[in-house]
Parts: structure tokens; sequence; C-alpha cells
């Protein structure tokens, strides 16, 4: 009779054990801390407090609900451990973003009595990962071969995934291709380092080799797929793609992230017809879908449709604008130096609560930089009631655009008085700041604090901006050297940096040693052909010129054509280099004419020849500065304008500035008498000229892509 009763208590206690771990699984699963905590409780009362299985159930949970004190309470206080205990305390750091403590502890399991598994190594893999500590992933790496785990296809996709993060490509390549077994998760990681690289030929030939071994690709895939073709702007193969989607019924559509690549893709390459088309199906939108497709019509002109869409995304997602939903869009509006705009949504977040979070207000400073109002900037930033080193860093970087270098090196210090520390991008902020206005002291004081930094080490970015700023001063030889003997590989647009300063200083000699690395290093670039013609231009070497050419027709290579354009009354009007089409044209060459008379006559402005085609008649060379496309922007500003009222009108542009539209805004400026004009300046991203009297005008100019040295 007793060893039934002690069989039957032994069957009810272990009923009870196994109703709490599945309790405790459900907790974790769904995060609900409130009964975790009751569970915990329970755990205690029935005297199951030394049970193992059950205490790494609890360890797992407190992690999943974001509470790792407790998680490290209940591992520390237990009397028995294995393998399980110490990976579930390494995956509550990890996923809770410690990567630093999850290798701490995955250190302290090295010396216990506990031999890590698959899932131990992956964790603490992962974490290298995170960290981008390549150091700690190989020696992670050497310890999985000595265990045996190399070979797991787990460890294997995570040492992989590691060396990727960590920019070791190398080494990620050569475990891909040494792994005996590979899965989906081995290809979807490979074709996803290979689009973040942007090297998206490499991403989809992977793909054909994963179908041809047989392999079925997932929404992850896809995704990864669309983006490579993203980069590429193969709109072609992209199509492709969607036909495959359609063809083989996959559920894209309800897909969130494959349709959102998607509309992104057919977006990027200008075919809104078929982004909005995809856009109008997709079951549940969500706000990347939505952000691109505002920011097509927005890039077309269409800012009417742009500004209908984002009605229709307040009234869709009313419950959804949070901060991110916010910032993204106040970013599409300020890339347009679309001000209006932005200040409906910057009223909009005074009225909800993630209004308040602080990406939406370093968003809000962002865009009235970017639309060349520092003094609305200042005031929000100086309301603020809390910043960090992104606020600082919006606003550095703002002065430096503005030209208002030593405000930004004040404001750089100010951040460190505050106790913030500087990252590596406001070092860069403060820097380029440094380097246009060229404080030649105070930028390499700056620079000296970034190499004695112990948190940082200088990247090749930082150099470019020391390259830039010795340029600018005339020091040539100085910036030469620098690249010559630092200790990172220098890439094309360190040299373009160089080449650009030549340019300025008439440094002929090292622009053609210049232009001979550039040349080897990136030779299907037009921008470097570009410029180095630029230079033997200015230096008369019409022989250099043409034989450029000749090298560029020859490749088959083409130059983006210069493209600015200016919002009137909510309508945005776009203007080539030259281009005739728009129909007040007539208009716009008379009020040319007229302002260039009056700078000709009031301040002897001569038109800066050199910047046109050497080839025609200096009469000639003149048309044809007064059709660059910023100039026509400027005129229909100002034939629309009257003169009797005060405006702010707005110009954009996807190139540099040349050296003669710089001369003929800072002339303009002048002639209309300003009262508050900031610095122009013509090798900036944003060009900022106030022009008042009986018009304002602000002119910004920037650079959306990689082609920034290039002019019209």
């Amino acid at each position: 009779m007793s060893h039934v009763m002690l069989c039957g208590g032994t069957l009810f206690e272990m009923n009870q054990r196994q109703i709490l771990a599945n309790l405790l699984r459900s907790c974790s699963k769904n995060s609900t801390l409130d009964k975790g905590l009751q569970a915990h409780g329970a755990v205690l009362r029935m005297g199951f407090g030394s049970d193992l299985m059950l205490n790494n159930d609890l360890i797992d949970m407190y992690g999943k609900c974001s509470r790792t004190g407790f998680a490290y309470d209940v591992f520390d206080k237990m009397p028995e451990r294995n393998v399980v205990s110490w990976t579930a305390l390494m995956c509550a750091y990890l996923q809770n973003g410690n990567a630093k403590r999850c290798l701490s502890v995955f250190a302290q399991m090295g010396v216990s009595d506990s031999k890590p598994n698959e899932f131990t190594f992956s964790t603490s893999l992962k974490a290298s990962g995170v960290l981008g500590a390549a150091e700690s992933g190989m020696q992670i790496h050497g310890l999985c071969a000595k265990f045996g785990f190399e070979c797991v296809v787990v460890v294997g996709n995570s040492i992989i995934d590691m060396y990727a993060k960590c920019g070791k490509n190398i080494q990620a390549t050569r475990m891909f291709e040494t792994m005996p077994v590979r899965n989906l998760i081995t290809w979807n990681v490979m074709i996803a380092r290979y689009t973040v690289e942007e090297n998206g030929k490499r991403a989809l030939l992977l793909f054909r080799e994963m179908q041809e071994r047989g392999e079925v690709p997932d929404d992850y895939t896809f995704t990864s797929l669309l983006k490579a073709c993203n980069t590429l702007e193969a709109v072609q193969q992209g199509s492709q793609i969607h036909a495959f989607l359609i063809t083989r019924g996959f559920p894209y559509l309800v897909q969130t992230s494959v349709a959102g690549a998607l509309v992104d893709l057919y977006v990027k390459c200008r075919h809104l017809s078929e982004a909005r088309s995809v856009f109008e199906q997709i079951k549940q939108k969500n706000i990347i879908s939505w952000s691109s497709l505002i920011l097509g019509y927005a890039q077309e002109g269409n800012l009417e449709e742009a500004m209908n869409l984002f009605k229709l995304l307040r009234v869709s997602m009313c419950h959804q604008l949070d901060g991110f939903v916010l910032s993204s869009l106040i970013g599409i509006f300020a890339d347009f130096a679309l001000v209006e705009q932005g200040r409906q949504i910057h009223a909009l977040a005074t009225k909800i609560p993630s209004g308040l979070d602080i990406s939406v207000a370093n968003s809000i400073l962002d865009m009235y930089l970017k639309c060349g109002d520092p003094d609305e900037s200042e005031r929000l930033f100086n309301e603020m009631p809390t910043k960090n080193v992104v606020s600082w860093t919006v606003m550095i970087t703002g002065c430096g655009k503005h030209g208002l270098g030593k405000e930004a090196v004040r404001l750089f210090n100010r951040m460190q008085l505050d106790n913030i520390e500087p990252d590596g991008v406001a070092y860069l902020a403060v820097l380029t700041a440094c380097s246009h206005s060229r404080l030649i002291k105070e930028g390499q004081e700056i620079f000296s604090r970034l190499c004695i930094d112990r948190r940082l080490k200088p990247k090749l970015e930082h150099y470019a901006c020391m390259v830039d700023l010795l340029g600018r001063a005339g020091q040539l030889e100085e910036a030469k050297n620098l690249i010559m003997n630092m200790p990172l590989k220098p890439n094309a647009g360190i040299w373009q940096t160089l080449l650009s300063a030549c340019r300025i200083h008439g440094g002929i000699e090292i622009a053609r040693e210049v232009g001979e690395i550039l040349i080897r290093l990136d030779g299907d670039n037009t921008v470097n052909y570009v410029m180095l013609s630029n230079i033997f231009a200015d230096a008369g070497y019409w022989k250099e010129c043409e034989r450029l050419r000749k090298l560029v027709k020859a490749k088959g290579l083409r130059k983006e054509a210069g493209r600015s354009w200016v919002e009137i009354d909510k309508e945005v009007h776009f203007f080539y280099n030259g281009d005739d089409s728009h129909p007040n044209v007539e208009k716009i060459h008379e009020v040319l004419k007229e302002m260039e008379k009056r700078m000709k006559a009031e301040m002897g402005y001569v038109p800066g020849l050199r910047f046109a085609l050497h080839d025609v008649e200096d009469e000639s060379k003149e048309e044809s500065l007064r059709v660059h496309s910023e100039k026509l922007a400027i005129g229909l500003a100002l034939a629309h304008g009257k003169l009797e009222e005060k405006k702010t009108i707005r110009i954009f542009k996807n190139l540099r500035v040349c050296g003669d539209c710089h001369l003929f805004i800072k002339g303009l400026s002048k002639i209309l008498k300003s009262l508050d004009k900031e610095s122009s300046r013509a090798d900036e991203k944003h060009l900022a000229a106030n022009l008042s009297g009986t018009e304002q005008t602000n002119l910004v100019s920037s650079t959306r892509n990689k082609n920034k040295n290039q002019k019209e």
C-alpha cells in the first residue's frame, strides 16, 4: 500500500513539474512577464527551486521578457548547471542587446565543468558578429574546429555570418565553400552578405547556383535578391523575380518584407506604375512600402500625389504612427528640401505621443537644416529636454554645411562637456565642418584626439576629411603623403578628394599621378575621367582632354546629367543642362540676362568661361553657362516671384554646383542687397545663399549619389 502511495506521489510531482515547465515555456514564447512571475512563485512554493530543468526554463523566460537581471539571479543561485543553463543565459544577454556580457558568460563557461554544444557556439559567434569582434570570433571558430562542431550546419552558418559582419569576406567565402552540408540559411546568409556589400551580381549568381542545387528559396531569400537588384538598378531581373513569385504561387503579397522590397525596387528604378500596382495589392501594407511610394512620387515631382498618399497613411496607420514612421517621412521631405511638407509633419508630431521620441526630434532638426533654416533648428535644439549623440551630430553637420565651422567645433566641445562621448560619425561631422571652413589647426587637433581615443579608430572617411582639409589649404603634397602613409588601404573616394583639390590649386603633376591611380582602381566610373579632363582643360592641355573623351566613348561610359528642381506653388519644376522644354523658357532667359547685365555693371561680374566647353567661341561659352540647370531653376523662381513679396525659394540639385554658378549665386546675392547672406560654396552637398531685399531665395544643392565630384 505504501509503495503504491509513493509511486502516486512521485507521479503527482512529475505532473506538477511538467505543468510548470509548459507554463514557463508558454510565458517565454508570448513574453508574458506577469504570468511568468506567478509561475516562478509556484516553482518556489512547490519545492522545485533547485530543479535544473525548471531553472533553465526560468532563465529563458526572463530573457525573452527582457529581464536579464532576474535571469542572472536564477542562474547565480542554481546549485547545479548544465550546458543549457549557460546557453540560456548567453541568449538572454544577446537577445537584449548585451553581446559583450554574452561573450563574458561564454568565457566563464570555459572554466566550468560544462562543455559547449552547437547552440552555445552559435550564440557566441552571433555575439562576436554583433560586436564586429573578429578576433574573438576567430578564436571561437578555432574552438569549434577543436571540438568537432565546425561541420555542424548551424555552427557553420554562424561562422559565415560572423565573418561577414566583421568584414572578413574572404574567410566567410572560404567557410561557405568548405561546408560539407548547406541548408537554406547557409545560402541566405551568403546572398544577404553580397547584397549588403552592394555586390548584386554575385548575389544573383549565387541564387542561380542555389536553384541548381535544388534548394527552395523563402521570403528571406527573395527579399535579399530584390534588394540586390535594387543596388544594380536591375529592373529587368527584378521583374523576372516578380514573375517567378507569381508563377510559383509564392504568397509575396502577404509577406510584407518581400512586397515592400518589390515596391522599393520599382520605385528606385522609376517604374512607378508597377510600384503602385504591387502596393495596391499588398494585404497588410507596412511603413516601408508607404515610405518608398511616397518618396517615388516626390522624386518625380508629383508632390500632390505624395501628400495624398501621406494623408491615406495617416488614416490607415493612425495607430502605427510611431517614431520610426514619423522619422522616415520627415527624412523624405528633408532629402528633397520640401520644408512646407516637413512643417506639416512637424505639426503632426507635436499632437501625438510618438512625436516626443528623440529620434523624431533629431529628424526634424535635420529637416530644417537641410532646408536651409539653421535658426529654426537651433531653436528646437535648445528646447529639446534630452539630447543624445545623434542630436549633437545633426547640429554639427548642419553648421558645417552652412559654413559655420567654428560653431561646429564649439558644439563638438560642448557635447563632451555635457558628458556625451562622440562616436565615429560625430568626429566625421566636425572634421567635415573644419574642412569646409578651412580650419586647419582645429581639424588637425580634433583628428589627433580621435587617434588617441581608445574607444575608436580612425576610418577611411576620417582620413578623407583630413585629405580634403589639407587639399583645400593647398597642401597637396602633405595630403598625398597622408594617403600613402595611413594604415588603411586607400579607396577611389579618397583619391577623388585629392584630385578635386588638385583642380582648385592647379596641381597638374599630382593630378596626373592620382588620375592614373583612379583609372586603375575604378576605371568604369565616369566621374574620374570628368574630373581629370576638367583639370587638363583648366591647364590648356586639350590633347589630354580629347584622349580622355575618346577613352570614355570607347568604354561606352556615360556621365549622369545634371538636374535641378524648384518647388513653386506645390508643383516641382525640373531642369536639365541646356533644357528648353519649360513653357516659360523665354521669360527665364530674359530674367537671367537682366541679372547678368546688372551684375556686370554693378560689380564687374565675369562669367567663368573655363567651366564651359573649350572648343566653342567665347560668346557661345557664355550662352552655355546660362543654361546650367541650377541657373534655369533660379531664373524660373525669380520670374515667378513678385518683387514686392518676400519669399523663400529652394533649389535642389543632384550634382555639385560648378564654379561659374557658384560665382553667379554670390553675385546675385549682392545685387539683391542680401541682408543675411550665408556662406556659398561650390564643393558642398548643400549650398545656401539667402538673397533678400525684395525677395529672399535659399538655394540648396545636394548630392544624392556617389558621383558627388561630377559637375554639369
